[in-house]
């Protein structure tokens, strides 16, 4: 039973708002909402073409609608990160999660596009209160020493989430929504009960939070100061609630370096995600939810691997991985396209998988070596503002394009941009800071 005053598990000790004595099964079951909430950001994905053809619109309203989704995440990503490292990840997590239920409830009933485009916003924000307070409850849960693992757990709760939505729908249909439901209503539990210390996470008075006053004495400017980075001492309390995230001074470059991949590979699976199912449909003349729901699948579940199979790995040989992974993937995607071939096709998904999930663990992992707890989450969002900006308006760009042109050339000329896009991307991460260190178990925890 929580304790009503600290939260602490029972025979547990908990170090102080860091996590630090918290047993590992609780920086584990901590991701759980990540998993709930991504579980829903995709389950729509199969049901695309059944609602297309009941709803009847186009494929450029189809990509709209997947765009509201990326509106509202946006949305929520200049709000969530700084209120989650001010207030506590909970008072974010928790109404994030109403937001995501009432989602649920507008999907299984929807019957015009109004309806899919409310659920897809409700989602969106609810996908944004979560990348940005969810993941940063992860790595709080772990607590200094376990930042690897929590960088670990975080990325492969979402993608995996991503990829169990969509099968899910597929087998279900909008029934999916009703199991959603369940699996929301556990995350509550976990976020009541998770063990994120005497105040929840919220920081005090002079600007701190509890994690960050477990890191050790530090010397800054020759003197000593406890429990404060100069990156943290440098946050003023009087800030904007409402801002563009972003990061303390001297950890722009690992943010550079994490957004110069994880938005290609994220634009990638987005693409898949909103035009797959139509692509799919042309190329083997079928409407299947299931098909498409289990290309979906397939292309997460290579993310999940793929980041488990590289987290030994130095942090820029990851981001490269990623890299020239989204870059084959999309060379791939044309050769697809261009030869109606659907084993091309695959493989394309599963490479952009790979592509984002090895950039979305770079980048996460930069981030936590180098960001101090007190702006985790927002520095969490600067990572994922800066993938979902491109993962919404290219997309879109291609849908329309492919109403004017046809699906092939508007794919394929999709396909070429974001080829360039991830080469630039690896191009950044070779010539960034050579600070960034390897991030095998042998290496210094930061």
């Amino acid at each position: 039973m929580v304790g009503s005053r600290t939260g602490a598990v029972p025979g547990v000790r908990e170090a102080e708002g860091g996590g630090g004595g918290v047993a590992t099964r609780w920086v584990w079951t901590a991701a759980w909402p990540v998993t709930a909430v991504f579980v829903l950001s995709n389950a729509a994905t199969p049901l695309y073409v059944r609602w297309q053809r009941e709803i009847g619109f186009s494929k450029g309203t189809l990509t709209v609608i997947f765009a509201c989704y990326i509106i509202g995440l946006l949305g929520s990503l200049l709000v969530s990160g700084v209120v989650s490292d001010r207030v506590g990840r909970k008072p974010v997590l928790l109404p994030a999660l109403g937001l995501a239920l009432a989602a649920c409830a507008i999907f299984a009933s929807a019957s015009s596009v109004a309806a899919l485009i409310v659920a897809r916003l409700f989602s969106g924000i609810a996908v944004g209160a979560v990348v940005s307070a969810g993941m940063a409850a992860v790595t709080d849960v772990a607590g200094p020493g376990r930042r690897r693992l929590a960088a670990l757990l975080a990325s492969c709760a979402m993608v995996f989430g991503a990829g169990l939505g969509p099968l899910l729908a597929g087998v279900l249909g909008e029934g999916v929504f009703a199991l959603e439901a369940v699996l929301l209503v556990a995350a509550v539990l976990v976020v009541v009960r998770m063990p994120l210390g005497g105040s929840s996470g919220v920081p005090t008075q002079s600007g701190r939070s509890a994690s960050a006053r477990s890191v050790s004495a530090r010397s800054v400017s020759g003197r000593s100061v406890s429990g404060r980075s100069a990156s943290a001492r440098s946050v003023p309390d009087s800030r904007a609630w409402v801002r563009i995230p972003g990061v303390p001074r001297g950890s722009g470059g690992e943010l550079l370096m994490g957004i110069a991949v994880f938005a290609p590979g994220i634009t990638a699976t987005s693409f898949v995600l909103s035009l797959g199912p139509s692509l799919l449909s042309g190329l083997l003349d079928t409407t299947s939810p299931v098909v498409a729901g289990a290309m979906a699948f397939v292309m997460f579940l290579t993310a999940t691997g793929a980041q488990f199979a590289v987290q030994r790995l130095g942090r820029r040989t990851i981001l490269l991985a990623g890299a020239v992974s989204t870059t084959i993937g999309m060379g791939a995607l044309i050769a697809a396209v261009r030869a109606s071939s659907v084993p091309l096709l695959v493989a394309a998904a599963l490479l952009a998988g790979a592509g984002q999930g090895m950039g979305q663990l770079g980048g996460l992992s930069l981030l936590n070596s180098s960001v101090p707890p007190s702006r985790l989450a927002e520095a969490n969002a600067a990572l994922n503002v800066g993938g979902y900006v491109p993962a919404g308006a290219l997309p879109v760009t291609a849908g329309y394009l492919s109403d004017a042109v046809g699906l092939t050339a508007g794919a394929t000329v999709f396909g070429a941009v974001l080829m360039a896009l991830a080469f630039v991307g690896g191009l950044v991460v070779l010539i960034g800071p050579p600070s960034v260190q390897g991030m095998g178990r042998g290496k210094k925890e930061a």
